[in-house]
């Protein structure tokens, strides 16, 4: 057990050293400065701006931004959509899967459209090869599209007064070509040395200790696998996700799958201070994020690891730990980090089934994604943090009777109107569509396999994992139907772009006001006091939102639990 635990302090150190390094790589990206690698890629963005017509010296403003953003992400759509309706006599489907549903096909478009892949089908049935390649691609634009309106972000507060935020364009592309494809081949280097499939052959066979023929689906695995965790995307190409051992054979390739899916938004963190010569303040929001981070972590390797007593109380063996849905390759305490690494991140992929996990676990996971700001998603995570920012500097300003301000920037009822939209928006979405869900039997209840406490806890995650962009599930609910598929394929659009529109709203808004000097009387937002004030406020609005509905669920599932 010490060998793990020290297994997971070096995925962390590891991560966090590689964050602060790619960071300061990424603020030189987008802030125009030369880097090492500009000779390799710089000839190839001037190629892809030659053949696609795109003008990168022009500057757009907060709305132009936007407009591009969702323009660039309905062609992708449509394409996705009738390429998973047609997909069975469409060329690489060596294994004959069928053509999608339209309800099917438009969920799974959605949802590796917006950053979430929200799997209602099997990888080795669902979808051929050319959909898995298609699928593949959509993980490296939706991680780049939340990067590129990070970057807006940044520019915004770059400039003491404009309307010019960059160019989205040129920030997507820049995203994709120079961080996300080479690290993805880095990656992908990794999984296939380890063993982790890289071909284009259909189904191979192996005998099993019984002496049967069992079928072994493989494919392009190690690049899909690269990019769904770098850019914190989760798709499975299989079914069991990375707890399937050609996903992710042996626990050189876990360390890597989870450093690759938390550098990005450790090191977002960094450019931002970077960008912004700000260090001091990424430090107080890495270090907020990290303690959320932490307090949602350590019970969940403790619950995993302490085993479950009443499989103990039968007599049997639970040294291991609580091993339901875990692999022995990972144990159960690097399967307690990465569940709620993958949820605080937004990733969604899994090592273990997340349904077999302890109930105060399951709990654990849900507020992950609830919460929604601990580090995040490619980009987006920084953007609900800076709603939070927003909410904290407003009501720190009305305790201490000092004018609202960041960055220089009079916050004023606009931007409080939309910070709180958005901020709400999110538990809206959760408790609506769980409320609706559970108060129909025939979408809710008889597609549940579980009863009672638990079987609220499934619909509950699969709503939040909708609203979070995140993906993963408690597997124990049949969720291919139609109820299913078009209400959280509604979930997934909603609760994408308005959580990336309303803080770049926010930013291009605050951007054309007059620059105010600090003086005596600003209230600083790089301070341990104010990253406390922050953390508050982002409990707070949890608590008063979600408590009563984990009550129903994972708590109540606890108290049943240890009353037996």
């Amino acid at each position: 057990m010490n060998t793990e635990i020290l297994g997971i302090i070096a995925m962390f150190a590891i991560t966090l050293v590689i964050g602060i390094f790619l960071g300061k790589y990424i603020a030189n990206v987008y802030g125009y400065k030369k880097t090492f690698l500009d000779p390799v890629f710089e000839p190839i963005e001037k190629l892809i701006y030659k053949v696609s017509g795109i003008n990168p010296a022009r500057q757009m403003n907060w709305k132009q931004n936007m407009y591009a953003m969702l323009a660039i992400n309905l062609v992708w759509f449509i394409i996705g959509f009738l390429l998973l309706l047609n997909q069975a006599w469409l060329p690489l489907n060596p294994d004959e899967n069928p053509n999608m549903s339209p309800d099917l096909a438009f969920n799974t478009t959605i949802s590796f459209l917006v950053n979430c892949n929200l799997q209602h089908y099997s990888g080795e049935t669902g979808v051929s090869y050319l959909s898995q390649l298609y699928l593949m691609f959509l993980q490296f634009v939706t991680a780049a599209t939340g990067m590129a309106a990070m970057a807006v972000l940044f520019k915004a507060f770059k400039e003491r007064t404009s309307t010019e935020l960059g160019n989205f364009y040129d920030y997507f592309t820049k995203s994709m070509i120079r961080i996300l494809v080479p690290i993805s081949v880095i990656v992908a280097l990794i999984l296939s040395i380890n063993g982790s499939p890289m071909t284009f052959e259909g189904k191979d066979y192996v005998i099993t200790l019984e002496g049967q023929k069992a079928d072994v689906s493989r494919g392009p695995v190690s690049a899909f696998v690269a990019i769904k965790h770098l850019g914190t995307n989760g798709g499975g190409f299989f079914g069991a996700n990375s707890a399937h051992p050609l996903e992710n054979p042996n626990y050189i390739t876990n360390m890597t799958e989870m450093i690759a899916q938390m550098i990005i938004p450790f090191a977002l963190v960094f450019a931002l201070g970077f960008y912004l010569n700000k260090r001091k303040l990424s430090w107080v929001i890495f270090t907020v994020m990290t303690v959320g981070f932490l307090a949602l972590t350590i019970p969940n390797i403790v619950n995993e690891t302490g085993g479950n007593p009443l499989i103990t109380k039968m007599g049997a063996e639970s040294s291991l730990g609580a091993m339901e849905g875990k692999e022995i390759r990972f144990g159960s305490a690097a399967s307690g980090y990465w569940s709620i690494a993958t949820t605080v991140i937004s990733t969604g992929s899994v090592n273990s089934m997340h349904d077999s996990t302890m109930p105060l676990s399951g709990m654990n996971e849900l507020l992950a994604m609830m919460i929604n700001c601990f580090y995040g998603g490619c980009g987006v995570g920084i953007m609900n943090y800076f709603i939070f920012i927003i909410l904290a500097v407003f009501i720190s300003g009305l305790m201490v009777g000092r004018t609202p301000e960041f960055m220089g920037k009079k916050i004023e009822a606009k931007e409080m109107k939309i910070a709180m939209i958005v901020a709400l928006f999110h538990p809206f979405l959760i408790l609506a569509g769980t409320a609706l869900t559970a108060y129909l039997p025939e979408f809710g209840a008889k597609t549940l396999n579980n009863p009672g406490f638990h079987g609220f806890s499934e619909m509950l995650y699969e709503f939040t994992s909708s609203a979070a962009n995140n993906g993963s599930g408690f597997e124990g609910l049949g969720d291919n139907t139609p109820w299913w598929n078009i209400s959280t394929g509604i979930v997934l659009l909603l609760s994408r772009f308005i959580p990336i529109i309303g803080p770049v709203a926010i930013a291009g808004l605050l951007a054309q006001k007059k620059y105010i000097p600090e003086s005596s009387g600003t209230l600083k937002t790089d301070t341990a006091t104010f990253g406390f004030m922050t953390l508050a406020v982002i409990l707070l609005i949890a608590a008063l939102s979600f408590f009563p509905a984990l009550t129903l669920g994972p708590i109540a599932e606890q108290i049943q639990y240890f009353s037996k």
